[in-house]
């Protein structure tokens, strides 16, 4: 990680919106030169990303409607990290429970910090194999379409935009460098 010290100093800082998933800040800060600039933040609950792919290099995606963005999005199975959960514990939990997956062989890609100038949302990467089918169990609010397609389909699907979401991008891109 980076530790150099930020240019500036914090005067003032303000929560002006937090629920379970967001808190919404205004910092008042001060540079080195007196110069005083505001800046908002977002604060999201940090979350994890999930691909699956089976023996022959198949692999999951769930389309569903994020209201956010008003469209039906493409994406890899991705949820909230809840309170006292690890990331591995995280993204196990919702593999089961978006797709009705388990799997024994979970390999770490990394992280992502999808948005830095404004949001902290760190979202944390892993790819499983060796799949076992089990019980599909999403939240009462979820309404969930299951694509299997061939991990070559879901990189050209990265490539025309038509997989938006940056994690789960980041998230296909790095399992096809894995895995080759």
């Amino acid at each position: 990680m980076n530790n150099k010290k930020p240019p500036f100093k914090v005067k003032q800082s303000n929560i002006v919106y937090k629920n379970n998933l967001v808190t919404l800040s205004s910092d008042l800060v001060v540079f080195d030169d007196g110069l005083e600039k505001e800046f908002t933040k977002v604060e999201m609950k940090p979350g994890t990303s999930i691909l699956a792919i089976n023996d022959d290099n198949e692999v999951y995606l769930v389309e569903e409607y994020k209201h956010a963005i008003e469209s039906f999005s493409v994406e890899t199975v991705s949820g909230g990290i809840e309170e006292n959960e690890t990331p591995l514990e995280t993204a196990k939990r919702e593999l089961e429970e978006e797709i009705g997956i388990k799997a024994s062989g979970w390999i770490d890609l990394g992280f992502v910090d999808p948005f830095t100038s404004a949001i902290n949302s760190r979202n944390f990467l892993f790819l499983a194999k060796n799949l076992t089918q089990t019980k599909v169990n999403p939240d009462d609010s979820e309404s969930i379409k299951i694509i299997k397609i061939p991990l070559q389909k879901a990189i050209q699907m990265v490539e025309n935009s038509e997989i938006t979401h940056a994690a789960s991008c980041i998230l296909i891109l790095r399992a096809a460098e894995y895995i080759n």
